[in-house]
């Protein structure tokens, strides 16, 4: 039962919170109110048995709490109206009438108005029901720091009455970017580091499915959602006990080839929707990292795409990337072209990319050179200890 109460709370938290954010008009409210119904059901459940329907019992429990509550303090005036609202019974409801309302959810929780990390957490917080500690520990900050966003975050959607709803037509491109780029944030927190946090991973991975569900016509959120598991699928091969395993000296018998086999699958139904050309920026990421799962890699279709993503995003980082491609395609040498053409001095990635084309073409010393300016710049340990590998081979 344990098992099942576990399960239903990840299955169900953000479709209930989402109903009672819709009924109750209050984040704070719906969120008391949806633990209130997860504590009554692991009371009632193992006595009485799982509903047939958990998520509406969830929903008719929890939104009886909140009217109860409302009725209690009546000293809260902007609430009064919901103090006619009649008692609902726990049974009656149906499927027809528990809309989900997670994708209003999603766009509030993601709102231009609000920070980006204030959007982080609260997407984690209400669609994916983590706990402010949970939080807090993967974005390495204080809990009281952590909380002190969130409350500020409800505060600001309060104060700025800011919609419960999916935006307009002609503003739903730039805010699905923002509730894009709010999940793939999540994803990176999760797959960058050593060891993986699995739970942030599968969060995304969660929400990116919720995402296809919700939206099932928009090309770009199903190749975010491939590009993540193409990326996953490749998980158990990126570490050894504890350091950087690099892709080209990856073990492929530790991918997941079901994994990469769903990401293709859901990456074709981006391009069936995307029609002619490369597609979006999620969709081609996807498909750069579809092209990466083959053996031996297509580095010239590889390196045209990344020149497709980079004429998409004037981005100098992903610009760097393409060196990379190009080298593999046509040689260090023309990679190193690009390179040296780049100005992200403060980038760790550019002088470590830098340091092993030189290395290829022979140029010890500048490479060496290149080595130790990337050391200088980075954070990570499991990066650091790997340039530190790369400049003990120089020297032997």
């Amino acid at each position: 039962m344990v098992a099942i109460l576990e399960q239903t709370f990840r299955d169900e938290w953000g479709r209930v919170l989402a109903a009672l954010i819709g009924f109750l008009g209050d984040f704070d409210l719906a969120e008391e109110a949806a633990q209130e119904a997860f504590a009554t059901a692991a009371e009632r459940w193992p006595r009485d048995g799982v509903p047939t329907n958990p998520g509406v019992w969830l929903v008719t429990t929890a939104r009886n709490r909140g009217i109860d509550r409302i009725r209690r303090d009546r000293t809260l005036a902007a609430k009064t109206r919901l103090l006619e609202v009649p008692e609902a019974a726990e049974d009656p409801m149906d499927a027809t009438t528990f809309p989900d309302e997670r994708l209003e959810l999603i766009f509030t929780c993601c709102h231009p108005a609000l920070a980006t990390d204030a959007q982080v957490a609260l997407t984690l917080r209400t669609l994916g029901g983590l706990t402010t500690g949970e939080i807090a520990r993967a974005f390495l900050v204080g809990e009281p720091t952590m909380a002190q966003r969130l409350v500020r975050a409800k505060r600001k959607i309060k104060a700025a009455g800011i919609p419960f709803r999916v935006p307009p037509d002609h503003l739903l491109p730039d805010r699905l970017a923002a509730v894009l780029a709010v999940v793939y944030l999540i994803f990176n927190a999760g797959y960058s580091v050593p060891p993986t946090r699995r739970d942030l991973v599968a969060e995304a991975l969660r929400l990116g499915r919720a995402l296809a569900e919700l939206m099932p016509d928009e090309p770009e959120v199903h190749g975010l959602l491939a590009m993540m598991l193409l990326h996953d699928a490749r998980c158990a091969a990126r570490f050894r006990d504890g350091d950087l395993v690099l892709l080209a000296d990856q073990d492929s018998a530790l991918w997941d080839t079901a994994q990469i086999a769903d990401g293709r699958t859901v990456l074709d139904r981006a391009l069936a929707l995307h029609g002619r050309g490369a597609g979006g920026v999620y969709v081609i990421q996807a498909a750069i990292a579809s092209l990466h799962a083959d053996e031996p890699r297509d580095w010239p279709q590889i390196a045209a795409l990344y020149g497709e993503l980079a004429r998409l995003t004037d981005s100098p980082v992903v610009e760097l990337t393409r060196a990379v491609a190009v080298a593999e395609e046509r040689g260090p040498e023309v990679g190193l072209e690009i390179v040296d053409r780049l100005t992200l001095d403060d980038y760790h990635y550019l002088h470590s990319t830098r340091g092993e084309l030189l290395r290829r073409v022979g140029r010890t010393a500048d490479a060496r050179d290149a080595y130790h300016r990337a050391l200088a710049l980075v954070r990570d340990d499991a990066e650091r200890r790997l340039l530190e590998r790369r400049l003990a081979e120089l020297d032997t």
